[in-house]
C-alpha cells in the first residue's frame, strides 16, 4: 500500500542530485558539503545505508538506494580520479565507473531557495493557527502547537531535516492545498504497467485508507499537535489512484464486482502446469465435530499428510489446540500475534512433520503455500459473515489445492447462501480441470517445493 503515500516530487528529488564523473573536477569539501545538503551523515565507524565516510584523499557513499554496495570516491587534488561500486562485506571492488548520481537519503529534500521560501509559509501559517486558537479560548492548544513547531523549524533551519518532515511535505513540494501528493506511482513512466495483486483485497484498502488517514490527522490537528497542512501528507485516494495508473491488472483468485465491472477482458488461469485439481468437498454436521476432526486429522498423518484447521474465535483456536494435543496430536496455534520469523518457524515445522496440524481463525490472509497439506477443516462454516462469506470460503480452500488429495471438509448444519456459490465455483472450476487432464492424459502431481533452511 505504500505506492500511494506520499514520497516528494521526483522532479524536485532528481534536480538537487549529485552528478559524479571520473576524471572531473569536484573539490572534496564541496561535495562533503553537498552531501550534508542531501542529509547523508557522517560516520566513520558505523557505515550504513545514508551515510558517508572519509581517510584522506578517499571518500566512501553508502547511498540511500543501494543495497549491499557503497561508492567508493579516490581523489587528487580537486579531481576525481576513480569511481568504484563495492561490496559492503568485504570491500571487493565489482566494478569500475565513469560516472554515477547520487540522490537524497530523503525524499524530503528541497532546493535552497525553496527551502527558506517552505519555511516562511510555515511561520506564516503557524501565526494563522495560533491566533485561531487563542480567539476560541484554547490556550494550551496553542501554545502546544507553537512549541513543536519552532521546534520543528529550528531543526530545518540547523540540519535540514526533522522527525515527521513529511507532515510538512505540502510546502516543499510546492503543492496547493488539497493538491495530492506525488507517489511512486508519480515515478514510474507514463505507459507503465501495475499489477494488483489479490485485488479483492487491496481495492477495499486503497479505498478506504484516505478516510482512515484524516481521521487520525484531525485529531492531531484538533489538539494542536499538527499545523493544518499535516492533511496533505495523506494516501491517495481511489479517485486520485485511478487516474495516476493508465495501465492496470487485476490478480485474484476471487475478484470483486468492481474488478469485473471495470476489467475490459477478464482472463480464468484454471489450469495447473502439475495437474492439479481444486479440493474435493465435503460437508458434515456440526455435532461431534471435533471428535470427527480427530479422526481425520490421525488418518492423514498416518499418510505423511498435514492439516489447517479454521475456526471462528480466538477461544475456539485455543481451546480446540490444546484439545488436540491432549488427544496426542502435534498442533500448533497460529494467529495475527506471532511475529514474522516466529511464523515462519511454525510453517516450516509443519512441513518436515514435527507438527501435523495448524489451528487459526483466518488461516487464507497467512498467503500460506504449503504443498503438504491435503486437509482444510473449516468448523462453523455456516456461521454466515466476514470469515464465512464466499470470497473467504474459497481463498481458504483454496489452501488444499497444492495436494493431488486435496480436500475441504466444512462442518455445517446448514447450506448458506455463500457455501452454496463457494462449493459452486470451485466444482465449476474442478471440473474444468477434470476435463483438461482427461483430454491431455494428465495425472495430477503434488507440488515439489524444497523446505527452507530454519532462520534461527
Amino acid at each position: 500500500m505504500s505506492c500511494i503515500y506520499g514520497l516528494g516530487s521526483p522532479a524536485e528529488y532528481a534536480k538537487i542530485r549529485i552528478q559524479l564523473k571520473k576524471d572531473a573536477s569536484f573539490p572534496r569539501q564541496k561535495l562533503l558539503r553537498r552531501l550534508a545538503e542531501l542529509q547523508y551523515s557522517r560516520n566513520d565507524v558505523d557505515f550504513h545505508r545514508g551515510t558517508f565516510r572519509v581517510k584522506g584523499e578517499m571518500v566512501d557513499i553508502y547511498p540511500a538506494d543501494a543495497l549491499d554496495k557503497y561508492v567508493h570516491l579516490g581523489f587528487n587534488g580537486d579531481v576525481i580520479e576513480t569511481i568504484e561500486e563495492r561490496t559492503i562485506l568485504t570491500g571487493e571492488t565489482t566494478i569500475g565507473l565513469t560516472n554515477i548520481d547520487i540522490y537524497p537519503a530523503t525524499h524530503y529534500v528541497a532546493p535552497a531557495e525553496r527551502f527558506t521560501e517552505s519555511l516562511d509559509m510555515i511561520e506564516k501559517d503557524l501565526s494563522i493557527k495560533v491566533n485561531e486558537f487563542t480567539k476560541a479560548g484554547k490556550l494550551l492548544e496553542a501554545q502546544r502547537l507553537k512549541e513543536r513547531t519552532n521546534f520543528d523549524l529550528e531543526m530545518m533551519r540547523t540540519v535540514g531535516y526533522c522527525n515527521g518532515i513529511e507532515n510538512y511535505s505540502r510546502y516543499f513540494d510546492g503543492r496547493k492545498l488539497g493538491e495530492p501528493p506525488y507517489t511512486l506511482l508519480d515515478y514510474l513512466p507514463k505507459d507503465a504497467l501495475v499489477f494488483i495483486d489479490e485485488s479483492h483485497m487491496t481495492i477495499p484498502q486503497i479505498t478506504g485508507m484516505l478516510a482512515g488517514d484524516r481521521s487520525r490527522k484531525q485529531t492531531l490537528i484538533d489538539f494542536g499537535f499538527r499545523l493544518p497542512a499535516a492533511f496533505d501528507n495523506r494516501p491517495l485516494s481511489f479517485d486520485e489512484f485511478n487516474k495516476k495508473v493508465n495501465r492496470l491488472v487485476y490478480f485474484s483468485a476471487t475478484p470483486g464486482d468492481y474488478e469485473k465491472k471495470v476489467s475490459e477482458q477478464i482472463v480464468e488461469q484454471l489450469i495447473r502446469p502439475t495437474g492439479l485439481l481444486d479440493p474435493t468437498i465435503e460437508i458434515k454436521p456440526t455435532k461431534h465435530q471435533v471428535d470427527d476432526l480427530v479422526h481425520q486429522v490421525r488418518e492423514r498423518t498416518k499418510k505423511k499428510q498435514r492439516v489447517l484447521i479454521t475456526t471462528l474465535t480466538k477461544r475456539m483456536s485455543e481451546d480446540l489446540a490444546d484439545y488436540l494435543t491432549d488427544e496426542g496430536i502435534k498442533v500448533h496455534y497460529l494467529h495475527s500475534e506471532i511475529d514474522t520469523m516466529e511464523r515462519l518457524e511454525i510453517l516450516r515445522s509443519l512441513r518436515l512433520g514435527d507438527v501435523d496440524a495448524l489451528v487459526g481463525i483466518n488461516l487464507l490472509r497467512e498467503g500460506l503455500d504449503l504443498p503438504e497439506v491435503s486437509l482444510v477443516a473449516i468448523l462453523d462454516a455456516d456461521k454466515e459473515g466476514f470469515l464465512r462469506g464466499e470470497t473467504a470460503l474459497i481463498q481458504t480452500m483454496g489452501r488444499a489445492a497444492r495436494h493431488a488429495d486435496g480436500h475441504v471438509i466444512m462442518y455445517a448444519d446448514v447450506l448458506t447462501n455463500s457455501m452454496k456459490r463457494a462449493i459452486s465455483e470451485t466444482n465449476r472450476r474442478r471440473q474444468i480441470q477434470e476435463d483438461y487432464n482427461r483430454a491431455h492424459k494428465i495425472k495430477p502431481k503434488t507440488i515439489i517445493k524444497a523446505i527452507s533452511e530454519s532462520k534461527t
